[in-house]
């Protein structure tokens, strides 16, 4: 349990989420019935018995991986480097929601379907040989090190608005990686594509969480979510180069403002946020922060845009390859 000197709300937001278990307990289940759970060897086999075949498709992918542009392979690195930061967010959610309970259950579970990620990224990669791995494991080695601690203050609801948020970022960038990489190497798109259904479900878990606790104490809730949303800090930000890596990204479409945006505007929706009611003084401000937050990115969007010109990018981990890119739109 954690201290309240921090949140003295703390007390009466566990009896929240004790009093939302069985509905956690639910969506968790149906979590279960909707998965086909796969595992790495199943995209990338790599048993000792392997063939001949086995040897050429190698080969073969190795060859099509050669053709992904910089831009590409920039995204699949910081999204490989963003799932190999598990350890902090199984943390983070043990943390913040306990040790027991449905929760815990949950966090064990969410964590063992997390960990193939980083695994079959980091086994095609190595595959591929896409990059100059000794570089990236150095990247991870170091943002493993640096922790990832968020400004939550002891709020279990900032955990569920971020994760939230977040699983949802991840599943776009996953997803538009996936779209451009298609074009020069299917089977990364696959694996892409298995990566963006395990988070399309963990986004509907922490989604409808949220929801469960949003009903059942919309001020805090609403609260918790002004202080996430307006600037969601993004798993591994504080990578080194992630400022230069995430440029990469939203020039290339895979993700940025806009896709945030778009995020942003569909959980609001969701949510039905301009709609709650019978608020406290504190509830309606933190309604009206967060209703204010799409014409807020689309201005950050536009401004971004309209200040953007060719830039040229070189990373380590890609031998420090220059590469230019346009200003792009980011979406």
């Amino acid at each position: 349990m954690l201290s309240s000197d921090k949140n003295p709300d703390l007390g009466a937001q566990r009896d929240v989420l004790d009093a939302v278990a069985p509905q956690v307990a639910e969506f968790m289940q149906r979590h279960r019935d909707s998965r086909k759970l796969w595992m790495p060897s199943d995209l990338l086999p790599a048993h000792e018995q392997s063939d001949a075949e086995h040897d050429a498709e190698i080969a073969a992918l190795r060859e099509r991986a050669r053709g992904l542009p910089d831009s590409v392979r920039v995204a699949l690195a910081l999204n490989l480097l963003t799932e190999e930061g598990l350890p902090h967010f199984h943390r983070l959610v043990a943390q913040y929601m306990g040790h027991d309970g449905v929760w815990a259950e949950w966090n064990n579970l969410w964590t063992a379907e997390e960990d193939r990620h980083g695994c079959i990224l980091r086994d095609y990669v190595r595959d591929a040989r896409l990059f100059d791995m000794r570089a990236l494991e150095q990247m991870q080695y170091e943002y493993i090190e640096s922790g990832f601690n968020p400004e939550w203050k002891d709020d279990p609801y900032r955990l569920l608005a971020y994760t939230s948020l977040q699983e949802k970022a991840t599943q776009t960038s996953h997803a538009n990686a996936g779209r451009l990489a298609g074009q020069y190497e299917p089977k990364l798109q696959k694996i892409l594509a298995h990566i963006c259904a395990d988070e399309a479900r963990h986004y509907a878990f922490y989604r409808d969480s949220f929801t469960a606790v949003l009903k059942a104490d919309t001020n805090r809730a609403l609260a918790a979510l002004a202080s996430i949303a307006p600037a969601l800090a993004m798993p591994g930000h504080n990578i080194a180069g992630y400022a230069q890596m995430s440029e990469v990204e939203r020039r290339a479409g895979i993700y940025g403002p806009r896709e945030y945006l778009r995020l942003i505007e569909d959980l609001l929706k969701h949510w039905a946020i301009d709609k709650l009611d019978g608020l406290s003084a504190v509830g309606r401000a933190a309604q009206d922060k967060v209703m204010q937050l799409p014409k807020r990115l689309q201005r950050m969007a536009e401004y971004i845009e309209s200040k953007a010109h060719t830039r040229s990018f070189s990373f380590d981990f890609i031998y420090q390859r220059a590469f230019e890119m346009a200003a792009g739109r980011g979406g």
